[in-house]
């Protein structure tokens, strides 16, 4: 669950960031290394963020391992009860159950994660839905992140900020992930924040990204995204 992240949890981020000028759409992907149909859904995502080949949209895409496959017999090295806990603030949220592979666009349509057609027709809609404007940056040690102009009848948001790295692989392709809530948004509509980037070891800086998401509490809605690299010391 991103809103709880405190230490590093696994996730991964997929391909290369489109950069500047795109609107930004996260799909969250809901995977198990236990579940059979898992690996198409995985490589549709990554090749959709490979050749980021919707228009206009910057794809940022998350593979977060649930937990529940484990008491199958398989372990996956890579999941986190954060990430079944926060499926099912989905499900709640479209009231759907729980199930892998599940694709989630901006936290506002969900959908099989292994079809692809329907996975860039999802982005693209998702992509068409007004955002707020939130920039993040990375300033030495600590990461600055601002929220401003929220979209019209945005209920109650919250803040998140989420460290990811790529380059990890295990037999589907994985990486990690660190996060943490760090707060709600004004009633102005305004947000700063200046937290501490607290990276581990074995991290490799070149392969670190800095996710902050702006995301309302009770429909679990992404209002706002912004990413940026973690520069090299």
């Amino acid at each position: 669950m991103l809103g709880s992240w405190a230490a590093p949890v696994p996730a991964r981020p997929v391909g290369p960031f489109a950069g500047a000028g795109r609107v930004p759409v996260v799909v969250e992907l809901f995977i198990s290394e236990g579940c059979s149909s898992c690996p198409a859904a995985d490589a549709a995502l990554r090749e959709l963020v490979r050749a980021q080949a919707v228009p206009g949209v910057e794809v940022i895409a998350l593979g977060e391992h649930v937990d529940y496959w484990n008491r199958l017999g398989w372990k996956d090295g890579f999941s986190a009860p954060a990430y079944t806990a926060r499926q099912r603030q989905y499900a709640t949220s479209f009231g759907t159950g729980s199930y892998t592979p599940q694709a989630v666009a901006n936290g506002r349509c969900e959908l099989v994660g292994s079809r692809s057609a329907d996975l860039v027709a999802t982005v693209s809609k998702a992509a068409k839905v007004p955002q707020a404007v939130v920039s993040v940056a990375v300033l030495g040690s600590s990461a600055q992140v601002r929220v401003s102009s929220l979209p019209a009848g945005t209920a109650a948001t919250e803040v998140l900020l989420a460290i990811i790295e790529s380059g990890l692989a295990s037999q589907i392709g994985c990486g990690e992930n660190a996060g943490l809530l760090l707060g709600r948004v004004g009633a102005d509509g305004s947000f700063t924040a200046s937290p501490a980037l607290t990276l581990a070891a074995g991290w490799k800086r070149p392969n670190l990204r800095v996710v902050a998401l702006v995301q309302e509490i009770a429909s679990r809605r992404i209002v706002g995204v912004a990413t940026t690299s973690v520069v090299s010391e």
